[in-house]
């Protein structure tokens, strides 16, 4: 298959539909930047078929189909984002078997599989999400043994906002990812959609804060990084870490609407990312764009969220 058209429709599918990691996505040099296109499409392939409306059995065998194509990864491949897959293994090292981890997941999600506590929901945003992180990962190129689960763990943080800001979309497919402990703790009941303001909203804070703790743990990943993979986090990061000020700020939104940022606030954001990392480096990113993302008091000094001992995707 032809290698520039691959990847060409990879990258159309990612220009389209990565709605916040495009930003980060397009920092990247070239051919970075067409490999993690290339994951990003063929992950969205995946979680289409999971959002789509095909009944639950017919979802798993169209799963199970995504799962027998990792064996068909090749360059020759007629399939555009085998292809493209086939073609980025030749420069990056990427772990495959994340790319299962995610199948894994939305198979979760085609089952119906609700969560009694966060330790039950951990595990389906280390699929969804930390496998993302990891295939990212190999992509960026790191020798430090530490990034994979750093990566993972923003996967985490990440997948827990997205929680957060799909509560009304998730709620008309029928479909709870909040810990039910957590609902019933706050007298939400357990259809977050239909509890009352306060107490949802109190829900919401306490989920947002699990979650800014989780980025607090994986923030260390950028500075492993060379510095254009570090923008590329850094960017994708900061616009989440916005997202989740805003659900913090009005927690309420989130049953009325999706939350979301502005495109040209997520441009800023990405911009901003770029130049802190090429002309300061690394370490620079996370002491200057992460504070974007926190919120100030009153009197003007920083507020940090204390996380609670375990934390929270989609």
């Amino acid at each position: 298959m032809n290698e520039e058209l691959a990847f060409r429709r990879c990258e159309e599918i990612t220009r389209s539909r990565a709605r916040n990691f495009y930003y980060g996505i397009r920092l990247l040099p070239g051919r970075k930047r067409r490999a993690m296109c290339a994951v990003y499409a063929f992950a969205r392939r995946v979680d289409d078929i999971g959002d789509g409306s095909l009944p639950g059995e017919e979802k798993l065998a169209r799963l199970e189909e995504a799962r027998r194509g990792l064996d068909q990864i090749d360059p020759d491949s007629t399939d555009l984002l085998l292809a493209a897959l086939g073609h980025a293994l030749v420069n990056f090292a990427m772990p495959l078997d994340a790319f299962r981890d995610l199948i894994d997941g939305v198979e979760m999600d085609a089952r119906g599989t609700t969560y009694e506590t966060f330790s039950d929901l951990e595990p389906y945003c280390r699929r969804v999400a930390g496998s993302i992180g990891r295939l990212s990962v190999g992509v960026f190129g790191t020798s430090d043994q530490a990034a994979m689960q750093l990566a993972d763990d923003l996967g985490v943080a990440m997948q827990l906002t997205n929680i957060l800001r799909d509560v009304k979309e998730d709620a008309s497919r029928s479909r709870v990812y909040l810990p039910r402990e957590d609902l019933e703790r706050f007298g939400c009941g357990e259809d977050p959609s239909s509890a009352s303001v306060h107490p949802m909203g109190s829900l919401i804070r306490f989920e947002a804060r699990r979650a800014r703790s989780w980025f607090e743990r994986g923030l260390p990943l950028i500075t492993l990084l060379d510095p254009r993979s570090a923008s590329c986090v850094a960017a994708m990061t900061g616009i989440y870490l916005r997202l989740l000020r805003r659900i913090e700020e009005k927690p309420d939104r989130v049953l009325l609407e999706r939350v979301s940022l502005p495109s040209w606030e997520k441009a800023w954001v990405a911009a901003r990312s770029l130049t802190a990392a090429t002309a300061v480096g690394p370490r620079a990113v996370t002491a200057r764009g992460m504070n974007g993302g926190a919120r100030r008091d009153r009197s003007g000094t920083t507020a940090r969220h204390a996380g609670s001992g375990t934390e929270v995707g989609r």
